[in-house]
């Protein structure tokens, strides 16, 4: 092989070990993510999924409640994230609609103090997440879920790259916008696992993610003028629970 070649295909793969250290709390040897590196980002979500459901799996196995199974499995992946993505929804929620100025909405997104407003949008997103785990569980569709995980992260990537940062610092600004290029490669990914595996069910969750990732975005914009690591939080979530709800 090539040595141009060769040293590529090693940059793609210490992408994926920089892809969890990102998004996850998995401690795993990583270098500083590039923004290059958004593609393997909808493998991070798919993994995460995976992993909350293989211990759902076991705690039905040894007798537990489809409902609890379904907590637990929410449970483990807030604990494998360590809750970035929701903490980002109710910073959204909060500043978006507690704020009157762009300004006064990238100050209260900063407060790690959570009002009423974010934990609403918390409570709301994880009864949603919760009744359409319980439907896919109850009716063995594992693989559903596996796939919503990978197609709610992909949109990050294309929001991340399309809109600018809000803010000029925090996590998303030190990332870096990932090139277009990278964004279509994330999105192709979660698309192909989507629809490889199945179908034409697989298409429909493509579609009901991007479409909550689109409106996150336009509120975004119009909010406060492009995204933050808060925004992309939010749109993670929301294109998950929309995915979901599409599969259930």
């Amino acid at each position: 092989m090539p040595a141009p070649i060769r040293d590529q295909m090693h940059q793609l793969m210490r992408d994926i070990p920089a892809a969890f250290g990102l998004l996850t709390r998995i401690p795993v040897p990583f270098t500083a993510p590039r923004p290059q590196g958004a593609w393997a980002w909808p493998l991070v979500g798919g993994a995460v999924n995976f992993a909350a459901l293989a211990m759902g799996a076991l705690a039905l196995w040894a007798g537990a409640s489809v409902a609890v199974v379904a907590v637990l499995v929410i449970a483990l992946q807030v604990m494998l994230t360590g809750g970035l993505h929701e903490d980002g929804l109710a910073d959204c929620a909060d500043g978006f609609f507690g704020g009157h100025s762009t300004a006064r909405r990238l100050e209260i997104m900063k407060d790690s103090q959570i009002g009423s407003f974010g934990a609403l949008a918390l409570m709301l997103a994880v009864l949603a997440r919760w009744a359409a785990l319980v439907a896919l569980i109850s009716a063995g569709e594992w693989a559903l879920i596996v796939i919503a995980g990978g197609l709610a992260r992909a949109p990050m990537a294309t929001v991340m790259a399309v809109l600018p940062n809000a803010r000029g610092h925090g996590l998303a600004a030190s990332v870096g916008a990932p090139p277009i290029a990278a964004a279509v490669a994330a999105g192709g990914l979660a698309v192909a696992m989507a629809v490889l595996i199945v179908g034409g069910t697989g298409l429909a969750m493509v579609l009901a993610a991007g479409l909550a990732a689109v409106a996150v975005a336009l509120v975004a914009r119009a909010k406060i003028g492009g995204q933050t690591g808060d925004v992309l939080g939010a749109v993670a979530v929301l294109a998950e629970i929309a995915a979901l709800g599409v599969a259930a």
